[in-house]
């Protein structure tokens, strides 16, 4: 990863002196970890136009920089940013770029106010616009996520049955994913039940599954800091036929949105493929959220994709694809995959059936 790291420090360089400033400190703890490899609490990273880049971080951590950003300068401080700041100083910069959207005013005052003579810029998501694309090595992580998110999902089926409780499915569906070799969660699970369908976030809770249930799970694995995301509604004993009828549209309104999400597509473009089939039978008010979101190092990042959104997918941009339609009081359907923008047609990374499981 060195070199991939070091790839795209050089990226970000460029974007810098285009911006007019002599550096960028980078204090937003997910951006130093795809720029350098250092996963932590407390560090900053000071990414420069000329000159080497330098990585701060504590002592608690100073032995893993050392090794995972060899090729940079390594500072140890309790204050990464006020001593990154410091030392831009004495290599000469004038004008010192910063994050404006995770510095707290609170901290750039302080910044300002240690008196070095630089002059601060604020210089936007430039890091997370480098991190919309992701490399194949980036993929590879992502896959594997999926891979383990598919597996154990179905090692969860045979549970799903009446008198099972939310939380029970949740803890268990957690287990495998960390059993079969994630090294942790993508984000809380929702196991959502019954009427508890028509939440889409719902929190899994003490209700137990009865027959005639939809049971909506969403849920994912994260290897090697990349975040899988899946969603999957299944019924509990056969369906009624509004159940259904409700299934049959939102997995139509999902297969559109794939088939639409290809380089040169119109992030609003691809939102509407499934957005106008639901809004066409009557529930348009029903799927008040946006179709999908990017996918990576957060389990939800750039580009957003919905009604509003603006933007083009380019190749190898991992989204989601989710429409849900939620009914109140009485149920909800909810069908995701992560998939990656490619030429000549979506690469779906989470393969499970989107066929109605009736279990």
């Amino acid at each position: 990863m060195g070199e991939t790291q070091r790839e795209r420090r050089r990226a970000l360089g460029a974007l810098v002196a285009a911006a007019g400033a002599d550096a960028l400190l980078v204090t937003r703890l997910v951006n130093v970890r795809y720029l350098t490899g250092l996963d932590s609490s407390n560090a900053a990273a000071l990414i420069r136009v000329d000159g080497p880049d330098l990585l701060c971080t504590d002592g608690r951590y100073a032995g893993t920089a050392e090794k995972v950003a060899s090729d940079m300068e390594i500072v140890v401080d309790r204050n990464p940013d006020a001593a990154l700041v410091g030392l831009a100083a004495d290599a000469g910069a004038d004008t010192l770029g910063f994050e404006p959207h995770h510095l707290t005013v609170e901290r750039h005052a302080e910044l300002v106010a240690l008196d070095h003579g630089v002059a601060f810029k604020p210089l936007g998501h430039q890091v997370e616009e480098l991190r919309v694309v992701k490399d194949e090595g980036e993929i590879d992580l992502l896959r594997r996520a999926c891979e383990i998110t598919d597996e154990a999902f179905e090692a969860l089926l045979p549970s799903v049955r009446p008198g099972i409780t939310e939380r029970a499915l949740a803890v268990e569906l957690d287990r495998y994913m960390i059993d079969f070799g994630a090294d942790g969660l993508a984000f809380d699970t929702i196991v959502a039940s019954g009427p508890n369908g028509a939440i889409p976030h719902h929190s899994p809770g003490a209700r137990e599954l009865a027959s005639g249930d939809l049971v909506t799970f969403d849920f994912g694995a994260l290897v090697g800091g990349y975040h899988a995301d899946m969603t999957r509604t299944v019924a509990v004993g056969a369906p009624a036929a509004w159940q259904r009828e409700l299934y049959d549209l939102v997995r139509s309104a999902q297969q559109a949105a794939v088939a639409a999400a290809e380089p040169g597509a119109e992030y609003v473009a691809v939102d509407a493929a499934a957005r106008d089939l639901i809004a066409g039978a009557g529930f348009g008010d029903d799927f008040p959220h946006g179709l999908g979101h990017g996918v990576g190092l957060e389990i939800h990042e750039a580009p957003l994709m919905g009604p509003r959104a603006t933007g083009k997918l380019v190749d190898r941009v991992p989204i989601t694809a989710e429409p849900g339609v939620y009914l109140a009081g009485r149920g909800g359907v909810r069908i995701e995959d992560t998939l990656v923008a490619r030429t000549g047609g979506p690469e779906l990374l989470t393969k499970t059936t989107k066929d109605l499981l009736v279990l």
